[in-house]
């Protein structure tokens, strides 16, 4: 009778469960409970969370199986779902997504912002110097960690991918969480290197942009980015073409797909491909302690660059801005923006940021782009 219990058991997948599983279902739940009821960045979250838990279920031989072609057998389901990573499609049609939501108007309007976003790219670099002086790490693998200060989690995993393979779900779940509490890290650090004066400072309105000025920034910009930085062809081009769909006012249909259906689908694909990169093997050891430590270091760089930023340029105009719209120069769009928006009403309920702040918020997305392809030509 043992020997016919011992027999079933196996057959199921109770016989191959260890105790690193267990942890990491722990971890599932903190990120479902970051996601679900804490509402943190719960579009990527939530699948993330899900594709760990199946990573972490004795089932890998069964749903990540490659296909193999001497017995004509066809592979696991999320093998083939998983070559949108390995294959770089996931990232750059996210891009697209993005391009299609972005109104890239109030960097157009006040250029100077342009300053503001590369400034926040200093995390991206000062992170990826701490991280290869940590010696924990590769030069690659400091490279792919670096891009989480910029706050943008595809342009993460699209370097991640290239770069460091197996930290892709330790640098993705950094990259998110970290977007995800950009409204509770960024506030301190604003306050802290602004004066109440500074907080309250009002700046111009806007002038209105022409759609020419738009269709014309997108070609220009794209053109010289990728003759700058081929190696962001995949990311840039995607995010432009996205944005030119959308100004152009003759491809409504293709605009709302983008906006929606498609980058809703490709984001469930996503999240679940990057949470099957979190087997137990794979993220429970101290590399990724040291990516969730330099991951926060990266984000408070990068905010405090934007504000310093700010800051020094007021020094030299007589049109000021106000350094709370620098900390929107990470790329977390629009929410590092509406972070701005929130602090400045905060000292004064009649400053309106958000349209400001989108200028160097959008300028982050570039740079972070930029700086991924720079990273990629140069160690690849």
């Amino acid at each position: 009778m043992d020997t016919s219990l011992e027999s079933i058991l196996s057959n199921t997948g109770f016989a191959y469960m260890t105790w690193q599983m267990a942890v990491m279902w722990i971890v599932v739940v903190a990120l479902l409970y970051l996601g679900i009821v804490k509402k943190f960045e719960p579009l990527l979250l939530i699948p993330i969370s899900l594709g760990a838990l199946l990573a972490n279920l004795p089932i890998g031989d069964i749903i990540l199986a490659e296909p193999d072609h001497a017995t004509h057998s066809a592979g696991g389901l999320f093998y083939y779902i998983s070559q949108g990573v390995k294959l770089e499609i996931f990232p750059p049609i996210i891009f697209m997504g993005v391009g299609a939501l972005t109104d890239f108007g109030p960097l157009i309007a006040n250029p100077r912002t342009l300053l503001l976003g590369a400034a926040a790219q200093f995390g991206i670099f000062a992170t990826f110097l701490g991280a290869v002086a940590s010696g924990m790490f590769s030069v690659n693998e400091a490279a792919a960690i670096g891009i989480i200060g910029g706050a943008d989690g595809p342009t993460s995993i699209f370097v991640a991918n290239k770069l460091a393979p197996d930290l892709l779900g330790s640098i993705a779940v950094a990259a998110y969480s970290y977007m995800a509490l950009v409204p509770v890290i960024q506030p301190p650090i604003m306050k802290l290197l602004t004066t109440e004066k500074e907080r309250k400072i009002r700046m111009k309105s806007l002038r209105s942009v022409s759609k020419f000025e738009k269709l014309t920034f997108a070609v220009v910009v794209m053109v010289f980015c990728l003759l700058v930085v081929p190696s962001a062809a995949p990311l840039i081009s995607m995010l432009f073409i996205g944005n030119i769909i959308r100004e152009c006012g003759v491809t409504e249909r293709l605009a709302k797909a983008a906006q929606n259906e498609i980058i809703n689908i490709v984001t469930i694909f996503l999240g679940l491909t990057v949470g099957l990169k979190m087997s137990s093997e794979n993220f429970l050891d101290l590399k990724t302690l040291g990516i969730l430590g330099l991951g926060i270091v990266a984000f408070v760089i990068a905010t405090a660059a934007g504000v310093i930023m700010a800051k020094l340029m007021n020094l030299f105009q007589k049109n000021k801005i106000n350094p709370l719209i620098g900390s929107a120069g990470v790329s977390a769009v629009p929410m590092a923006a509406r972070v701005s928006h929130v602090q400045g009403q905060k000292a004064d309920p009649q400053n309106f940021l958000l349209m400001h702040a989108m200028g160097p918020n959008v300028a982050g997305v570039i740079g972070s782009a930029l700086a991924a392809g720079f990273f990629i030509s140069t160690l690849t």
